[in-house]
């Protein structure tokens, strides 16, 4: 049920500022290391308005991303935000490819090797990724320029639709076996 004095900014409901507190502008627990055990060895936590309540019309999210050796955070864009990667502790490869409509040359990878106290710009919605390349683990911390910046993660989008997307069209496209397309999207 809606109230009739409710307000409702950017998909999150705006609470009367009359019972606001300092737990709707709070957040703990980023000094903890997350959970690397898993196929990427990454681990992404996000504070965003779903957790943080008072950033909604505020434009800021952020994140820790922990690495284990070799952790990848894979190949990903973010539909409505840019992000600014600071490294924390470790080594980092980052990298991400320019718009493939771009007069002077699309589809043009930028990537560089980060060490602690280096910072990175990845642009809204281009597609992105980071990998340790250090032999101790890492982590990196990113500011996104919007309180929800979606995440597009692309070998899950593409291999992994659900309905699946039809394996003829992802073979011609990819340039691959339909058979090889059909292991993949089974993967996912």
């Amino acid at each position: 049920m809606f109230l009739p004095s409710a307000v409702f900014v950017n998909g999150k409901f705006c609470k009367n500022p009359k019972l606001v507190g300092a737990d709707d502008f709070f957040a703990s627990g980023f000094n903890s290391p997350g959970n690397t055990n898993n196929p990427f060895g990454s681990n992404v936590e996000t504070v965003d308005v779903n957790k943080i309540p008072g950033l909604n019309t505020l434009g800021l999210s952020l994140v820790r991303i922990d690495y284990a050796p070799n952790g990848l955070n894979p190949p990903h864009s973010h539909p409505r935000g840019s992000e600014i990667l600071a490294v924390a502790v470790g080594s980092l490869l980052v990298g991400f490819v320019s718009s493939n409509n771009q007069v002077d040359g699309g589809n043009r990878l930028f990537t560089k090797v980060l060490n602690q106290g280096d910072v990175f710009v990845f642009p809204i919605g281009l597609i992105h990724f980071e990998l340790n390349v250090g032999r101790t683990p890492a982590v990196a911390f990113t500011v996104l320029n919007s309180q929800n910046p979606g995440i597009t993660t692309i070998a899950n989008a593409v291999f992994g639709s659900d309905p699946p997307i039809n394996s003829d069209i992802l073979a011609r496209a990819f340039k691959l076996d339909k058979k090889i397309v059909e292991n993949l999207q089974r993967k996912f």
